[in-house]
């Protein structure tokens, strides 16, 4: 919002004159986020989470760029290239988990500064528009996270793909048409895969354009801000730089900080081990879940369980997880209290507190648990509060509630008084309006009030922390001057298993005589186990003793030569089909991958291979 004492940008130097006129850039970024454009001088910290997530798009575009030129979007090799990803390219595991913990950090960022607008009444007029798109972004964002989900091909990404895309065929009529159109097939398989990869890779531009709509929204009627109240002078506001940028830097800074504490220690913690299993169509997972930010959702889908006269339960669900969000849309018609913020609405706050929170956990938690009892009730009886907040009592408490008075102005909530503070140009300041009105109306508080008036400025908003807790990045057993495997903990590789090089001899020679029989280690390098103190000698000496697929230099036929360090385990069976009839319809499992699929899978494989020795400390 242009105000008639923003600062206006002067080039400083005839080259930027020169820019100036020809591509006004410069003067653009200097009004939108600059000195330029005047803020609420009361704006809490509650209001930087819109600029981390613009940080966490951004994160999310370079890393998930560069992870598409290593990922191939096909069903037989699309597990196989994630562990590439993982295991070969440079920096690749960083740049893996950054970007799955970077989805769930955004989410986790996007769900505070909704929750943000929930409580100060963000949604209200005249800011309805910024409200919209803010929501349009959100379904942006779920259907670009379930699309990522999909595409390393484990047990997870399948079966979620199936659940997620079988509730269009509840849809009476055209569900199942629809179905087989959205996979290209009657399950997911390679057409689903590319489908989901094209549009996943596309959303996020979308993504930023439709941000780009929502920021020129909010500067046409300018920034919220925690009393609701608008702006009337030139004291309730200060630019945005260099004030805000300092304190949305220390913000982004904490929230690096954590970032790179989950990335870095925790990176799987978010994440489900049976990912970690590649696909198999014929084998369903004991518990499916789609991701955590997904959970509430996911639990008002479950809550209904009966069919409801001739509408069936799993329609009812499709339709009540769809309207979950849907009804975000009208909000600002739902709450009609001329009031904004929750901090002079006390009947408001009440049911925002412990009524809307509350039963947005209950669901969080019951979205993640079994679907049985207790879990279904209680997402029942959450579900229903949460429809009855925003459709019953979201409009009775505007129509019923008396507000606390609110100030005149942004100053006099910050200060305590403010005599220069105008309605509009002409009328009385604020301090005399008081002397002789102790009932009073204005263009953001049209209802009367009780006559008693706050000494002070608002309370500010609670502090929210976020807990994060996982499990780290797995790798093989690595070398240390104990006799007994231990677990260690590093900023590199995360939990690992320590034993003596004797030790780790033995474990190379039971894999070989016996584990190799099974179970295969395919997407560990010979030269992979540098890594763990093997020299480069030993390590062409442990290669040459197996044998791997090859061409005779002779006869130009396939066959079988000595391995090289660059070379990767020999799997046990030339493929899936033959490693299911050797072993009761099962393929035994890589033991790489167990690593990360177990809970301490790498103290699992690590006893395994030493011969079921003591078992470590944190087992």
């Amino acid at each position: 919002m242009s105000f008639p004492w923003a600062n206006q940008y002067e080039p400083q130097n005839p080259l930027m004159k020169w820019v100036d006129d020809r591509l006004p850039l410069p003067r653009f970024v200097y009004n939108a986020i600059g000195a330029g454009y005047p803020v609420p001088r009361n704006l809490n910290y509650f209001w930087n989470f819109g600029v981390l997530a613009g940080f966490c798009l951004v994160l999310q575009i370079v890393t998930g760029v560069v992870l598409a030129m290593h990922y191939a979007p096909n069903a037989l090799v699309a597990f196989d290239s994630t562990e590439h990803i993982m295991r070969d390219v440079n920096w690749g595991w960083m740049l893996r988990y950054a970007h799955a913990n970077g989805a769930s950090a955004f989410f986790v960022v996007v769900y505070l500064h909704i929750f943000r607008g929930f409580f100060y009444g963000s949604y209200k007029a005249p800011r309805e528009m910024v409200w919209l798109m803010g929501v349009v972004i959100f379904l942006l964002m779920m259907a670009t996270a379930f699309m990522g989900y999909v595409l390393p091909w484990g047990q997870m990404s399948f079966w979620g793909a199936k659940v997620i895309t079988g509730l269009f065929g509840a849809i009476p009529l055209v569900g199942e048409p629809l179905q087989i159109w959205l996979l290209g097939g009657f399950a997911p398989d390679n057409a689903a895969l590319n489908r989901f990869f094209s549009l996943h890779f596309l959303l996020p531009f979308v993504i930023a354009g439709v941000v780009i709509l929502h920021i020129w929204a909010l500067h046409i009627p300018g920034s919220s801000n925690p009393t609701g109240v608008e702006v009337k002078g030139e004291s309730d506001t200060i630019p945005f730089h260099p004030y805000y940028t300092a304190k949305d830097g220390f913000g982004l800074g904490v929230f690096l900080f954590l970032y790179c504490a989950m990335l870095f220690f925790l990176p799987n913690a978010l994440g489900h081990p049976d990912n970690y299993i590649p696909a198999n169509p014929m084998s369903t997972p004991a518990h499916i879940v789609p991701e955590w930010y997904f959970w509430p959702f996911y639990a008002i889908l479950r809550a209904f369980t009966a069919d409801f006269f001739f509408i069936p339960a799993k329609l009812m669900g499709v339709i009540a997880m769809f309207g979950s969000i849907l009804v975000w849309f009208f909000l600002p018609w739902l709450d009609t209290s001329p009031v904004r913020s929750g901090h002079y609405r006390p009947l408001f706050r009440k049911f925002f507190w412990f009524g809307l929170i509350p039963a947005m956990a209950v669901l969080f938690y019951c979205g993640g648990a079994p679907a049985e009892e207790p879990f279904v009730m209680m997402s029942q009886l959450a579900t229903a509060y949460y429809f009855l907040h925003f459709l019953v009592i979201l409009p009775i408490v505007a129509s019923v509630e008396r507000p606390e008075p609110l100030p005149y102005s942004i100053t006099e909530a910050v200060l305590g008084s403010d005599d220069n503070a105008e309605l509009a140009p002409g009328r009385v300041s604020n301090r005399t309006k008081r002397k002789t009105h102790p009932w009073f109306a204005s263009s953001e508080f049209s209802q009367a009030c009780f006559s008693r008036w706050r000494s002070s400025g608002p309370s500010s908003a609670a502090s929210s922390r976020l807990l994060l807790t996982a499990s780290s990045r797995n790798r093989l057993p690595s070398m240390s001057s104990t006799s007994r495997p231990s677990m260690s903990n590093t900023a590199s590789t995360g939990p690992s298993v320590s034993g003596t090089m004797p030790s780790c001899s033995a474990a190379s020679e039971v894999y070989k005589e016996v584990c190799a029989a099974c179970h295969s280690l395919k997407y560990v390098a010979f030269r992979d186990l540098q890594q763990i103190g093997y020299s480069e000698e030993q390590v062409k000496a442990i290669a040459a003793t197996f044998n791997v697929p090859g061409i005779d230099p002779v006869t130009g036929e396939a066959t079988t030569v000595p391995g090289s360090p660059t070379d990767y385990f020999p799997s046990p069976y030339p493929n899936a089909v033959a490693a299911r009839a050797a072993n009761n319809n099962a393929v035994p499992p890589d033991l790489s991958l167990m690593t990360k699929a177990r809970h301490h899978g790498t103290a699992y494989v690590y006893s395994l291979l030493t011969g079921y020795q003591e078992q470590p400390p944190s087992w």
